[in-house]
C-alpha cells in the first residue's frame, strides 16, 4: 500500500487523514499468471494499481487473430476509459500479480470527500495518456527494427518478462521477424 501512497503523492499533496481514507477504500488482490482481470464484453468499473506483475490488454481482430494492444506493469494506475460500458479487450495477467483495486463507488467517494482528488487523478491519467501515445506513436511510422528498439527503450523491464509472441503482436510483426531482428542487433 505504501507504493500506491508514494505514487499518488507525486501528483499532489494529501494529509494523513486523506491517505488513511484512500487506504481504507482499497482492496489488495492477487492473481496468478494467466488469470483474467476482465474479459471482453464484461463491465469493468474498477480502478487498478499494479503493485507487482504485468497485465496484457489484447483483442481479437476480424480475422480472429489475437492482437496485443498494450502492456501495463508495476506502479501504474488504470481504469476503463468508458465506465459503465462493457470493455472490448481482454485484460490478462502475464505474471503473478498483486493489485490494489478500488470500486467505482469507493473511487467516487474519494472524489467527493478529498479536496483536490480530481486534480490529482486528472494528472495521473493525463501522464498515463501521454505515455501511452508516446509508446504507440513509433508503431505507426517506424520500421520493425526501430519499433523493437523503441519498445526496449520504452519498456526496459518487459523484454525478458513477456513472451516474444506477445511482443511481436504488440509491434505488429511476426514472431519470426522479431527473432531475426533480435539476432541482428546483438
Amino acid at each position: 500500500m505504501e507504493e500506491l501512497t508514494n505514487y499518488i503523492l507525486q501528483f499532489g499533496k494529501l494529509n494523513q487523514q486523506q491517505i488513511d481514507l484512500i487506504r481504507s477504500k482499497a482492496d489488495e488482490i492477487t492473481l496468478v499468471k494467466g488469470d483474467y482481470l476482465v474479459e471482453a464484453g464484461k463491465t469493468f468499473n474498477q480502478f487498478v494499481f499494479i503493485l507487482e506483475g504485468i497485465l496484457r490488454i489484447y483483442y481479437y481482430n476480424n480475422k480472429g487473430e489475437e492482437i496485443t494492444k498494450y502492456f501495463v506493469d508495476e506502479h501504474h494506475l488504470f481504469t476503463n476509459p468508458s465506465p459503465g460500458e462493457p470493455i472490448t479487450e481482454y485484460i490478462q495477467t502475464l505474471t503473478d500479480c498483486k493489485l490494489i483495486v478500488f470500486s467505482q463507488q469507493d473511487w467516487n467517494e474519494l472524489s467527493n470527500t478529498i479536496v483536490g482528488w480530481n486534480d490529482i487523478t486528472n494528472k495521473i491519467f493525463h501522464k498515463a495518456l501521454v505515455e501511452k501515445l508516446d509508446r504507440r506513436s513509433s508503431l505507426v511510422s517506424d520500421d520493425a527494427t526501430t519499433r523493437y528498439l523503441t519498445f526496449l527503450q520504452k519498456f526496459p523491464t518487459l523484454a525478458n518478462r513477456v513472451p516474444l509472441s506477445y511482443i511481436a503482436s504488440y509491434l505488429g510483426i511476426t514472431q519470426q521477424s522479431l527473432s531475426r531482428i533480435r539476432k541482428n542487433i546483438r
